[in-house]
């Protein structure tokens, strides 16, 4: 999990083109989604949060986001019914 204020646009980029970065996420929501998603480019810089993997994001305690991952958002809203 890398906070986007630790690392400069630079690193960033590099790392998500090499696929070191694949999915961000929002700290205060605890939701996580693709990079492409347009409700995560709205949001605050300061929440904002990158992912290697999916299991990473699961692993710290985030939720699939609705809007991008919408299979895997309902199986996870079906698992905590």
């Amino acid at each position: 999990m890398i906070k986007h204020l630790a690392i400069n646009d630079s690193d960033l980029r590099y790392q998500i083109k090499q696929k070191e970065i694949c999915f961000g996420g929002n700290s205060k929501l605890k939701i996580y989604g693709t990079l492409q998603c347009k409700s995560g480019k709205r949001m605050k810089k300061e929440n904002r949060i990158f992912f290697i993997s999916k299991e990473e994001a699961v692993k710290n305690g985030f939720r699939p986001c609705g809007h991008c991952m919408k299979t895997n958002y309902k199986e996870w809203k079906n698992e905590s019914i």
